[in-house]
């Protein structure tokens, strides 16, 4: 087990220097940076311009630019907001704690109803009850995340039961620590589930597929042939089996969250990392949006290594290679 997490680990450095050099590569091909918006101001000199881009390193060759920052990276200093005027790992700490509270709370919703549907589909497989979750699974698949969202906004709009944008009200610092988490939790359910139906749908068939192809296993057989009762085939025998590939999916769910919580930040205003992404793109904020797509791609690789150990964890067949 050390030896397979050493190794990976050391795989995970190459990965993101190389998807931090294709970041730094596509901002540079984008005309102007952060202060040639500035330059129309009349207010601010060349002179001036001039020396706040030698202040920030903006003055030199690209690849210069890419090797300090690589360089201070390796200290863990990703460098200073220009937009913001702060420093880029206290910002993204700030909103990286934002869209995991968002992520988890969709990933909790997402596969707790998942699950149990999937098992109900396979188990009472052509029935109503599997065809009704069937068609909303593919409703679910087909219906766009951004479309949702709006319509979600117009019913919070309309009604006035949901609020339509942010994470928490004007007066949050005058409630009491459980004033403040019932209110989260109120704008936490819109998000959540837009975020959360993205995923519900294609879980609940993959596991409804692989409870299928278990429950015809001759292991499954054996256990009916010595009379056991059928709930305790199903769930004690055949679901865990089942599950196992479900558990390769979460990991990569990690990402495809990331990138739909970006969307669900945007459209419904969560002060999120894929918010600040955005924001950080349109303004040029060079190592803002360097130290963003890093810590994003490296999410992504923990949670591939997080479902490998997973995985092996509950399934006692897989052993790791030495």
């Amino acid at each position: 087990m050390a030896r397979f997490l050493f190794q990976r680990l050391m795989h995970i450095i190459p990965l993101l220097i190389g998807i931090s050099f294709i970041a730094f590569a596509v901002m540079q091909l984008a005309p102007g940076d952060f202060f040639t918006s500035l330059s129309q101001d009349q207010n601010v000199s060349p002179e001036m311009l001039a020396a706040m881009r030698t202040q920030f390193g903006l003055d030199q060759p690209w690849y210069v630019q890419y090797g300090l920052w690589l360089k201070n990276a390796a200290l863990l200093n990703f460098g200073y907001s220009l937009a913001y005027k702060v420093p880029v790992a206290t910002l993204i700490g700030q909103r990286l704690w934002n869209t995991f509270i968002l992520s988890f709370c969709s990933m909790a919703f997402s596969w707790s109803l998942a699950i149990p549907l999937g098992i109900m589909a396979a188990v009472r497989r052509n029935s109503w009850p599997d065809r009704t979750v069937s068609l909303l699974a593919f409703a679910g698949i087909s219906f766009p995340g951004f479309f949702l969202a709006l319509l979600l906004l117009l019913f919070a709009q309309r009604t006035g039961w949901f609020p339509t944008g942010g994470m928490e009200r004007m007066t949050a610092d005058l409630m009491s620590p459980w004033e403040r988490f019932v209110d989260l939790l109120h704008h936490l359910a819109l998000p959540v589930l837009v975020l959360g139906s993205a995923g519900l749908a294609g879980i609940m068939r993959q596991m409804r597929g692989s409870l299928l192809d278990t429950l015809r296993e001759n292991y499954i057989t054996a256990a009916r042939a010595r009379g056991l009762p059928e709930r305790t085939v199903v769930l004690k025998h055949a679901a865990r089996n089942a599950i196992n590939p479900l558990i390769t999916v979460f990991g990569y769910s990690l990402a495809g969250l990331l990138s739909g919580a970006a969307l669900v930040e945007n459209v419904m205003a969560w002060p999120g990392l894929g918010r600040l992404i955005l924001e950080a793109v349109q303004s040029k904020d060079l190592y803002l949006v360097m130290g963003a797509f890093v810590m994003s791609a490296l999410l992504l690789l923990l949670g591939n290594l997080v479902a490998d150990l997973l995985l092996a964890a509950t399934d006692p067949r897989i052993k790791f290679g030495h």
